[in-house]
């Protein structure tokens, strides 16, 4: 279950909407140990119909940033409320380290893709934030398979990916930064004393 919860944490700061319509649609094959709850039929429906307008928003240069600010909460807490599904009955110490280490792996991915996004968004043509969202689907489809199929492989990729999001956290934050001091500089204080 550990790497279920893993990969499903880490996913949904990507997309919280298409890892739980994934897990749906795995749990309703057989695959995995998906919680009945996440199998419900009205759990697929909201789910396909809130990725449906994520897939959209995702793709629409600043809309995409509007869009990963409202969800900078619904994500982390939404793989908290799987974290917590999936241990199911676990005593109360297992049930909460799920619930925080899955909204924490989702608080730390979601960081790195709007981070990322707002990078993609200052380049001047459209395509590159479609292709940067396409991508980020197929990583969460892919992270949620292994979570399904191969939960300790998962786990491994979750850790390389950490690390990468961090890195590139870092890298893009200092480069923002240069960018700034760049522009303090090209307008000197005009306070004189």
């Amino acid at each position: 279950m550990t790497g279920l919860i893993v990969g499903s944490g880490w996913s949904s700061g990507i997309n919280l909407y298409g890892v739980v319509a994934l897990l749906n649609i795995y749990g309703r094959l057989g695959f995995g140990e998906v919680p009945e709850v996440l199998q419900r039929t009205d759990v697929l429906v909201i789910a396909l119909i809130l990725y449906a307008l994520e897939f959209v928003a995702d793709k629409v240069p600043y809309l995409d940033n509007i869009w990963d600010v409202v969800h900078t909460a619904i994500r982390p807490l939404g793989a908290a409320v799987l974290g917590w599904i999936m241990v199911g009955d676990a005593s109360g110490l297992n049930q909460y380290v799920a619930t925080i280490g899955a909204g924490g792996l989702a608080l730390v991915s979601h960081a790195t893709k709007a981070t990322t996004r707002v990078a993609v968004n200052t380049s001047p043509e459209p395509v590159s934030n479609s292709v940067v969202s396409l991508a980020e689907d197929g990583l969460v489809a892919f992270v949620v398979f292994l979570a399904v199929e191969y939960p300790i492989a998962a786990i491994a990729v979750v850790i390389v990916l950490l690390v990468i999001g961090v890195y590139v956290m870092y890298k893009l934050i200092g480069l923002a930064r240069k960018g700034l001091l760049k522009i303090k500089s090209a307008f000197p204080s005009q306070h004189t004393t």
